[in-house]
C-alpha cells in the first residue's frame, strides 16, 4: 500500500510535468514555425551561426615543394630522414622511408602555422649511386592553422645511396 505522501509527491510530480509540458508545447510550436517560415523564407538563407554551423572556412592552396633530407637512423630498408622544405609551405620535414621496389613513405611538414601529416607511395627506379622514385602522396590531417587538412599529389624523389641524402619534391592540392 502506497502511503498518503508518497501519492502526494507522485502526483506533484506528474501535475509540474504536464505543467511544464502545457508551458513548452506552445513554445515550440511558436519556435518551429519561425524556423520554418525563415527557412522556406525566399528572400535570404539562414545564416550558419542561427543552426551552429558557424566556423571553419575552407582554403586551397597549390603546393609545389622541395626538401632537402639527411639520413638520421636505418633500420634495415627503413629510412628516417630530416631536413628543410622550401617553397609553398616552407618549414622542417621528416619523413619515414620504407623502401623496397614501391617506395613507401610517411611524413609531416612542421611549419609556422602548423603541422601537416601524411603518406605516399612512389615506384623505385634504381641505377648505380641514385634511386629516383615517383608516385602519389595523401595528406590526412595537421594541426594549428592546418587543422583540417586533407589533399593529394605527386611525390618525386631521388636517393643518394652512398650517403643516404633525400631529395623529393612534392606537387599537388592542400584544403584546409
Amino acid at each position: 500500500m502506497i502511503c498518503k505522501e508518497m501519492r502526494s509527491l507522485r502526483l506533484a510530480a506528474t501535475l509540474g510535468a504536464s505543467a511544464a509540458l502545457a508551458i513548452a508545447a506552445p513554445l515550440a510550436s511558436a519556435t518551429t514555425a519561425g524556423a520554418t517560415a525563415h527557412a522556406t523564407s525566399s528572400t535570404r538563407p539562414a545564416p550558419a551561426y542561427a543552426f551552429g554551423l558557424a566556423g571553419h572556412t575552407a582554403r586551397a592552396l597549390s603546393v609545389d615543394d622541395t626538401g632537402h633530407l639527411h639520413l638520421l637512423k636505418a633500420f634495415g630498408s627503413v629510412l628516417l630522414e630530416e631536413g628543410a622544405a622550401a617553397g609553398t609551405l616552407p618549414g622542417l620535414a621528416k619523413v619515414r622511408l620504407l623502401v623496397g621496389s614501391t617506395v613507401l613513405a610517411s611524413f609531416t611538414i612542421q611549419t609556422k602555422y602548423g603541422t601537416i601529416y601524411g603518406s605516399g607511395r612512389a615506384a623505385l627506379h634504381s641505377s648505380g649511386r641514385y634511386a629516383s622514385f615517383g608516385g602519389s602522396l595523401s595528406v590526412s590531417h595537421g594541426t594549428g592553422s592546418y587543422a583540417h587538412a586533407h589533399g593529394s599529389g605527386k611525390l618525386y624523389g631521388v636517393i643518394d645511396r652512398r650517403t643516404s641524402a633525400l631529395t623529393v619534391q612534392t606537387v599537388g592540392t592542400l584544403s584546409y
